[in-house]
């Protein structure tokens, strides 16, 4: 167990002020009220027209970009073009600033150097990863887990997205934190299935801050709270139904704390996470010193 301590995004409504893919739609003139309506009635027509019986209503999205892609109405969508829209976000206020900061916050604690405590930034989004890595806050960033489209031509030879390699939803989130504490991305020959005893795993649970915007986050709340780390939900500023949801989360124990959507200096947003870094690296100094303090004297000469 090394001694990180992990801050794990979601992304839309959570970092950004709407969806990763509004962007996408004001570049190609699309309605995004009509596109998300489709997308909300492709289960049914699924069910009518094929039979089919599940749809992961999560992800169906994808499919949809799909589609607009190979009719050009999303003319060459491709990876390169997903990270573009990276560049054109509309934050929060104090993004990226507040990952800065928090990446920093122990830099200069001497006792947090020789123990090595450090914090460590992951974004876990059921939206597309390469647009993700597209954008400021990767600077501070040690990965993200995200959808991963494959690319492949349209009839006019363009290269666009053609296929769907990875996903996210709401309950694999969790898949994604158990990966984060086993440490499989950073050590690819161990799978998030493998047997590990608490010591072999890179982050501790306990050690994690799971920040989200609401109900869709219930798994990776519970898994966070359940393993003793810390939970906190974000709302935009004047959304009564927003405010609602989160106050339900926190009266119901799945989260600790929630605040407006502003991560700048001397909010309640920043003041809460910066503070609850500072107390995990408290308790890891004093569980360091503890490990130090049962270790026996080596036998000396009697004189």
């Amino acid at each position: 167990m090394q001694n990180i301590i992990a801050i794990i995004w979601d992304f839309d409504k959570t970092l950004v002020d709407g969806y990763m893919q509004d962007p996408i739609f004001e570049e190609y003139n699309t309605d995004s009220k009509k596109f998300w309506e489709e997308v909300g009635n492709l289960p049914e027509k699924y069910k009518e027209e094929q039979g089919i019986q599940r749809v992961n209503k999560d992800t169906i999205y994808l499919n949809h970009f799909i589609k607009y892609a190979k009719e050009a109405r999303f003319k060459g969508l491709n990876n390169t073009k997903l990270r573009s829209f990276g560049e054109k976000q509309k934050f929060y206020k104090g993004i990226p600033e507040i990952f800065k900061t928090t990446s920093e916050l122990l830099k200069n604690d001497v006792v947090c150097q020789e123990y090595n405590i450090k914090v460590e930034h992951y974004i876990v989004s059921t939206g597309f990863a390469e647009l993700i890595r597209g954008t400021s806050i990767m600077d501070y960033v040690q990965d993200v887990w995200g959808c991963e489209m494959i690319e492949g031509k349209d009839q006019n030879g363009d290269t666009i997205i053609s296929e769907i390699a990875y996903t996210i939803d709401n309950t694999t989130k969790t898949r994604a934190i158990f990966e984060i504490n086993k440490g499989t991305n950073k050590h690819p020959e161990i799978s998030v299935n493998s047997r590990m005893s608490d010591e072999q795993r890179r982050v501790d649970f306990k050690n994690m801050i799971y920040i989200a915007d609401g109900p869709s986050d219930v798994p990776a709340f519970s898994v966070i709270k359940e393993h003793g780390g810390a939970t906190f939900a974000i709302y935009p500023k004047g959304q009564h139904d927003a405010f609602k949801q989160v106050e339900q989360l926190r009266a119901e124990g799945r989260i600790d704390m929630f605040a407006e959507a502003d991560y700048s200096n001397d909010t309640t947003a920043s003041i809460w996470i910066c503070n609850k870094i500072k107390d995990f690296a408290e308790r890891i100094k004093k569980e360091e010193q503890a490990k130090r303090a049962n270790i026996s004297q080596a036998p000396m000469h009697l004189v």
